[in-house]
């Protein structure tokens, strides 16, 4: 397993992503756009979720395939992202076919980052424009950390953010995931420098630390946010023909990837989420163990995702929380 040439969710083929950001709201949204529709599935583990559309995806639902994925800040407010995407679809034609109509699918996931300074006294709800500006901006490249969904993010210890990885497979399927990290739980061990996740990283992708002599195994935490402050939205994808009951099973191992790299994940208090996105680009080589294998792949991206999120994220003036960087400063050599 190796990343690919971006080390981004847009390896995959077929995938474009966009992000908006406000700075004075101190939120944002970001997308995640096929350039034609693709099968996804969800897999909701946390205890305080907050989405739309994800019912259709169950695999015994009319419509098997979607136009673009949604992540936003927000909380409920942020739920409006994907009208802002559904406008721009309709615009460019995109849609499910009813007869002359065309209904853009776009399941969206939320984030709640409404205390985190910025200012949220806005007469009308900003989300439906951060969706469409995020939609306007989607391509191959994209901001890591202090952007998009993750603008506003935080964690049990520094900064949130958004956070991509990807990887490559020996028998030539991709693997991608993009995340908005705002756990309750914490992506570091301690107050060090050392990420939960640093056993999968790859090519010294959020700094080469490596794990830590000794973690911390008796530990029993509490929670450093109020309950409906949390939650870790996140979205897997694939270039692999799957079912819509394959790329489910491919979001729910994806949720191991979030348990290593966020101690304590799944909690009462997050709304810990999985998408999972499968183009179609290419067909599963062996059936039986390619599953397998594309459900470890994800779990690992996730994983390494929801670290250079963290890794990334930017010290911005306000900010009610410290930057992983403002801490511990990066290498050179990472990206």
């Amino acid at each position: 397993m190796k990343p690919g040439p971006r080390n981004l969710i847009t390896d995959v083929e077929g995938l474009s992503v966009g992000n908006a950001e406000d700075a004075r709201i101190r939120t944002g949204s970001t997308v995640l756009l096929g350039d034609r529709p693709f099968t996804a599935a969800v897999c909701v583990m946390g205890g305080a979720p907050g989405t739309r559309e994800t019912d259709l995806l169950a695999p015994d639902k009319l419509v098997q395939e979607v136009d673009a994925l949604v992540l936003s800040g927000g909380s409920t407010f942020g739920l409006d992202a994907a009208s802002g995407v559904v406008d721009g679809l309709r615009e460019m034609g995109r849609g499910f076919a009813v007869g002359e109509a065309r209904v853009p699918i776009v399941p969206g996931a939320i984030l709640f980052d409404l205390l985190n300074g910025g200012d949220k006294g806005w007469s009308e709800n900003p989300y439906k424009r951060l969706g469409r500006a995020a939609l306007a901006a989607a391509g191959p490249e994209f901001r890591l950390g202090s952007a998009g969904a993750g603008y506003g993010a935080t964690t049990g210890s520094v900064k949130g953010g958004l956070g991509s990885a990807s990887a490559v497979l020996a028998n030539g399927l991709t693997v991608g995931a993009l995340v908005a990290v705002n756990a309750l739980g914490s992506p570091t061990v301690g107050e060090g420098p050392h990420f939960w996740a640093a056993h999968w990283e790859l090519d010294d992708e959020f700094g080469g630390f490596g794990a830590p002599a000794k973690g911390v195994a008796g530990d029993e935490p509490a929670p450093r946010k109020r309950m409906g402050e949390a939650t870790t939205i996140a979205i897997v994808a694939t270039d692999a023909i799957l079912t819509q009951a394959q790329a489910l099973r491919m979001a729910t191992a994806a949720h191991d990837g979030m348990a290593r790299a966020l101690v304590p994940s799944h909690t009462p208090f997050d709304g810990d989420l999985v998408f999972a996105a499968a183009t179609g680009r290419k067909p599963l080589p062996d059936p039986v163990a390619d599953p397998f294998l594309l459900g470890h792949a994800a779990a690992s991206c996730l994983a390494r995702a929801i670290a250079r999120a963290v890794y990334l994220a930017e010290a911005k003036e306000g900010d009610l929380q410290e930057a992983w960087v403002t801490r511990h400063g990066r290498r050179a050599t990472s990206g």
